[in-house]
């Protein structure tokens, strides 16, 4: 039996956490942004991953659910070298509007921070990933009562 195809762009569009890998080995949780075909982490100099990222850009990324219950497992898997890249406040902005809803007031402030403060002078940055090979897999199955 053949797999369904996964709509990546449909999946990697909802407020879903990824795990990235670097150089350590060392894996964390993070938020995204999957757009222009790129994975967009928020980061800075506070963060291990900011300065692993600039010794060995080398990340790899997953991005899955999994909900026996339902039936629904999916996967995407990303590899490549990662860059940081200034911060822009408009993509930061979608970014945190995909995990917290276009009410800013309802954010909490260490959220808006990001925002409204000098990325210069907080450091806050991008680690974009264009992935080198990207794997989307729809695993799901059917459940029966």
């Amino acid at each position: 039996m053949t797999s369904p195809a996964l709509d990546v762009d449909t999946f990697l569009n909802q407020p879903l956490t990824a795990r990235i890998a670097t150089c350590g080995p060392t894996v964390r949780p993070v938020w995204f942004l999957w757009e222009d075909g790129a994975f967009w982490v928020l980061t800075g100099p506070w963060a291990r991953l900011f300065d692993r990222v600039r010794s060995n850009p080398a990340v790899a990324l997953v991005v899955d659910v999994c909900d026996i219950e339902k039936g629904l497992v999916q996967q995407v898997i990303a590899r490549g070298d990662a860059e940081l890249v200034p911060f822009d406040v408009p993509r930061g902005r979608r970014k945190l509007i995909c995990y917290l809803g276009a009410d800013e007031s309802r954010w909490d402030t260490r959220f808006v921070r990001y925002l409204y403060d000098d990325p210069e002078v907080r450091g806050t940055t991008w680690l974009r990933l264009v992935p080198d090979s990207l794997t989307a897999e729809d695993l799901s199955f059917s459940v029966t009562a």
